[in-house]
């Protein structure tokens, strides 16, 4: 029997947790067709040696931000460089639809100030041509891209759309506010939305300074909106909470939720340096919320969550210094010069501004928690003994010295990194406990947001990279469950029930990896965005090949061009 293409001699993990095998895959159109033993499989119309190379599904990341880009950008980076061939959008009670004109700019404004994606960027790539949520993924569905894109509905953009400024002002809900909530998610999810997403967190803010949009919403509101999920039959209740006072303030009307629907409630969890110990409730809560027979999810990040200081970023710690904000904005190369001025340098290394401590608490007292980049691949799990701190003592200069020098190196590409979440033990302990559970599944990459400051995209890449095969502070995890971990579970998670796992019948997403060669380029700040905006970036090395639908779209790293993504519905 011929078929369009057969990967032969393949190393296969195959999705399920199942333990790696040589194999022969045959695809035909956009199915996997046979999965046979190396060797076994012939009468290909392309046939590629993999030689023992790496053969996986395509990673399924559930935690994005592209609601804007996939507008603009068929090539979704950088999760299509990193083996992505679905994606989850519409995260963190963020997005743009529902859409009245009068409410673009806000909409646009609370995307920029909580997932740092540029606002002049978000004004000149999104066309709009939507109003209903309906309406949107019309608009998405009729755009080519490179990989398959899946959404859920905000509840920023619901609440505004339903209530206008009482909504951005967080006042409370009437029933009738409730109602029309409520018809509005249920009209979503048959449109084909995968779920509903709010913020609970203080961190997610306007540019006014106010929390977003639900932020404070009771619990009458939140099951009012809920009940929509348990009308329809489907729909994953998503929420970014207040991270130290989960366990305590958010737990109650979970499980409430979780009842009402009979569906997932999947909450982000990470480890604040302000309780860092709540997580150890959070995941106690999970099993009693299952032994009950309440579906309820904490969704975990890979590795710490942290910032990429850098002179082009958002934010960095010569910031909040005199003698750097007299240069701060000259052109890179002028700005270059005026720091190597030795007064310059002797008033950022030595003095310390009179601001009332606030540089000191900022920067001066977190140097033991900041680390120097290195070059491409950044070690997301460093010892304090190299930290920003202890290297300036190791050489006997001041760390200001060291930071100052780190960041105008390569041509004001030098990087720092300070990690804010899941780092409180100082290595990734936290992250193996929490990835090791079965009541957690992986996510919060952020692809597409955190513009200037993160560059967690590729952390799918990172799963393989440090937890199954360099990881030297700890234990390493199996290749098969951390493949297992970013397949079947991110797509069982959403009900996607066609891909995850490389079997006869299932849709032909694959990745063809070389495992000892995958890593990452040198992060850096490209101003590629519509409009020349910022944001960071970091491609991948080691995909020798992905494929979307049987049609290959990375070739060697690079794309092929081909783009054979569609809209997923949560109805179709």
């Amino acid at each position: 029997m011929s078929h369009d293409l057969v990967i032969r001699n393949a190393h296969l993990v195959d999705g399920s947790g199942s333990p790696g095998r040589s194999a022969d895959v045959a695809v035909d159109g956009d199915v996997i067709t046979a999965v046979e033993q190396a060797g076994t499989i012939n009468g290909g119309t392309r046939t590629i040696d993999a030689d023992g190379l790496l053969l996986t599904p395509g990673w399924v990341d559930v935690h994005t931000h592209y609601d804007a880009q996939v507008t603009w950008d068929p090539f979704v980076t950088p999760s299509g460089w990193h083996g992505v061939t679905t994606v989850m959008m519409g995260n963190c009670g963020v997005g743009f639809a529902p859409a009245a004109p009068a409410h673009h700019t806000a909409l646009i404004e609370m995307m920029e100030s909580v997932e740092d994606i540029p606002g002049t960027a978000l004004t000149a790539g999104l066309q709009w041509g939507w109003e209903s949520y309906g309406e949107y993924l019309d608009v998405l569905g009729s755009m080519p891209r490179v990989m398959d894109v899946a959404s859920q509905i905000g509840h920023c953009p619901l609440r505004v759309y339903v209530m206008g400024e009482r909504g951005v002002a967080n006042e409370p809900a009437t029933d009738d506010d409730i109602a029309t909530m409520s018809s509005l998610v249920e009209e979503a999810l048959r449109a084909g939305a995968f779920g509903f997403t709010t913020s609970r967190t203080p961190i997610h803010r306007t540019k006014a300074g106010e929390v977003v949009p639900g932020t404070t919403a009771d619990e009458r509101e939140l099951l009012g909106i809920a009940d929509a999920i348990r009308r329809v039959g489907h729909g994953v209740f998503g929420f970014a909470p207040d991270h130290p006072h989960l366990a305590a303030n958010e737990w109650p009307w979970m499980r409430k939720v979780a009842a009402l629907t009979g569906k997932p409630i999947c909450v982000n969890l990470n480890q604040s340096d302000k309780a860092p110990e709540v997580w150890r409730d959070v995941v106690r809560l999970l099993d009693e919320a299952h032994a009950d027979g309440l579906p309820i999810i904490a969704q975990v990040a890979g590795r710490s969550i942290g910032i990429l200081y850098c002179l082009q970023g958002s934010v960095h710690p010569l910031l909040f210094h005199p003698a750097y904000q007299e240069v701060a904005a000259l052109p890179m190369a002028e700005r270059l010069v005026a720091l190597a001025e030795p007064e310059r340098r002797r008033r950022i290394i030595h003095d310390v501004p009179d601001d009332g401590g606030f540089f000191q608490a900022a920067v001066l007292d977190g140097l033991g928690r900041m680390w120097l980049v290195d070059g491409a691949d950044i070690d997301y799990e460093p010892a304090a003994s190299t930290s920003v701190a202890a290297v300036a003592a190791q050489r006997g200069v001041p760390a200001m010295q060291l930071m100052l020098d780190q960041l105008t190196a390569d041509g004001g590409n030098g990087m720092l990194y300070a990690p804010f979440f899941n780092y409180s033990y100082g290595d990734l302990s936290f992250t193996e406990a929490v990835t090791r559970h079965p009541h957690t599944r992986m996510g919060l990459s952020d692809g597409g947001a955190h513009c200037g400051a993160i560059c967690d995209g590729g952390m799918p890449t990172f799963m393989l990279t440090h937890w199954t095969r360099d990881r030297t502070r700890g234990e390493k995890l199996p290749l098969e469950y951390i493949v297992h971990r970013q397949t079947s579970q991110t797509a069982a998670l959403y009900g996607i029930a066609d891909r995850g796992v490389v079997a006869p019948g299932m849709r032909a997403d694959l990745n063809l990896i070389d495992y000892a060669g995958l890593g990452f380029d040198v992060p850096r700040m490209a101003y590629d965005l519509p409009a020349n905006g910022r944001r960071l970036v970091q491609r991948a090395r080691g995909y020798v090949g992905t494929w979307v639908a049987g049609v290959q779209t990375i070739d060697h790293d690079e794309f092929t061009g081909a783009t054979p993504g569609r809209l997923l519905r949560a109805t179709r």
